[in-house]
């Protein structure tokens, strides 16, 4: 009896171990068949589930464009991409700083895109006035720029390693002609392409025109801009830390004060300058022949208005507009030509004068230092975000920004009129005008001009006069100044 009661407890024992066991092994299959159920949970699903992980706090935060690590941790699924036969190869050097490479992004990827070319990823001006030796891929998101145009047109990283050592040889290389259409480049420009297998652009400025252009052209250029250059993960973590201690001082305002050796020099705006300043920047003019531009009367140039307006003239503008002592005014450029000297006047007016080097640590600024279009990166973000933004000239930067803050809402953008200004403040400081005359012409004459809705100047025969595309996408922008459906 207690042999067969033995035998009978380890036959128990037996089974219960053989069950523990197939328990185990299920656990651990059904464990296993989660993780990848939730590999391939649809994203909408992930961001808005409960719990932690992607979802709950995270997905509703990434609902509201609000901006966390576990929303990031679930990649947008890619956009279908377009098959079509490649007529050749694209490659481009860009020109000018970081806006007007910017621009001329833009439109060699509606430039490709028409002519059914391969895009190389875009290299940057290393000659400018700043020689900044970053790449594409130093400022802008490569993967999210090929990736997110994929059903548009193939942008490659390189040239095929055949075509490369083709092109060291021998590269069909030409500045498009500024300002064509799209029927210039189906005529000219894609028999060449078709010819040469790879075809160079070494210009990317201001080649395509603003006006009467396909709709479907004018929106790529908008997808382009607003979407695709997005930038590194880099800038755009240090570019929201800048915006968020800027917001947590309530509203702040932006002024482009384009006040810099380089644009004083090229323009040949000397007004405000010494006599040995005026000397400096002549010899810097004269120093770059590719600017061709030497000659210039500073004072005639100024009554245009084709002047930047110096510090001191800026203040009286911003004092006139109604800005108090108590604003909070970050300045978006380079250099001051002149430094501290210079601002001396605006800081007396407005002590609450801020830059990213006053806000941001030596070390955070540290990787960017000496690369010029990586801290107008940070510029362009802030300049974004900002309340109002005021470019003191109408240089790509102002432009560009402008039209993305039309994008954005129609934020309030304040674009002065420098011709009319320059009068007021030489009426006012020759003692023809009271201060509260002045102001009230001042505030008078920029009613119209706060980042309206309005329409694109189009000037026939003229395009460098009319209003510039990037400034003033309209076809891209709905009626509450969001995109339309540009995928």
């Amino acid at each position: 009896m207690v042999a067969v009661g033995g035998g009978g407890r380890r036959r128990r024992a037996w089974r219960w171990a053989m069950r523990a066991a197939a328990s185990a092994v299920l656990w651990t299959a059904v464990v296993q068949l989660a993780s990848i159920a939730g590999l391939f949970r649809p994203r909408v699903l992930a961001d808005c589930g409960g719990g932690g992980g992607v979802g709950g706090v995270a997905g509703l935060a990434a609902l509201a464009g609000e901006d966390t690590g576990a929303a990031r941790l679930s990649p947008p699924a890619l956009v279908p991409k377009r098959i079509y036969k490649s007529n050749g190869y694209l490659r481009v050097t860009c020109n000018g700083g970081l806006n007007q490479m910017r621009a001329g992004i833009c439109d060699m990827v509606t430039i490709a895109r028409h002519l059914n070319l391969t895009l190389v990823v875009p290299e940057l001006d290393k000659r400018s006035f700043w020689a900044d030796p970053s790449d594409f891929g130093d400022i802008f998101d490569v993967d999210h720029f090929i990736n997110s145009l994929r059903d548009e047109l193939m942008i490659v990283k390189e040239l095929p390693l055949k075509l490369q050592l083709r092109t060291k040889k021998r590269l069909y290389s030409m500045p498009p002609v500024s300002w064509s259409n799209e029927t210039y480049y189906l005529k000219r420009i894609l028999p060449l392409a078709r010819k040469h297998k790879v075809i160079h652009f070494d210009k990317s400025d201001a080649r395509l025109a603003n006006n009467g252009l396909p709709i479907q052209l004018q929106m790529l250029r908008c997808r382009v801009n607003f979407q695709a250059l997005r930038f590194t993960p880099q800038i755009e973590a240090l570019g929201r830390k800048l915006i968020s201690t800027l917001q947590r001082s309530g509203q702040f305002v932006v002024l482009h004060l384009r006040y810099e050796m380089d644009m004083l020099s090229f323009s040949g705006c000397t007004h405000g300058c010494s006599s040995k300043e005026t000397e400096e920047l002549t010899r810097m003019r004269y120093a770059y022949p590719w600017w061709k531009e030497k000659e210039i009367d500073s004072v005639v140039k100024r009554l245009q208005g084709l002047c930047p307006l110096t510090p001191e003239e800026i203040t009286l503008v911003l004092k006139a507009l109604g800005f108090t002592k108590d604003t909070l005014i970050y300045i978006a450029s380079g250099e001051i030509y002149g430094g501290e000297r210079r601002l001396a006047v605006l800081k007396a007016a407005y002590p609450k004068l801020v830059r990213k080097e006053k806000i941001l640590s030596p070390d955070e600024l540290r990787p960017f230092q000496n690369h010029s279009t990586q801290m107008a990166a940070l510029d362009y973000m802030v300049s974004l975000a900002s309340d109002i933004f005021i470019p003191s000239y109408d240089g790509n930067m102002a432009r560009v920004v402008e039209g993305h803050r039309r994008y954005m809402g129609f934020r309030k953008t304040i674009v002065l009129d420098r011709k009319k200004l320059v009068e007021l403040l030489d009426l006012f400081q020759g003692g023809a005008l009271s201060w509260d005359e002045f102001s009230d012409a001042v505030k008078e004459s920029h009613k119209s001009r706060m980042g309206q809705p309005t329409e694109r100047k189009i000037i026939p025969g003229q395009p460098k006069e009319e209003d510039y595309f990037y400034a003033n996408p309209q076809e891209c922008l709905g009626s509450n100044g969001g995109l339309r459906d540009i995928s």
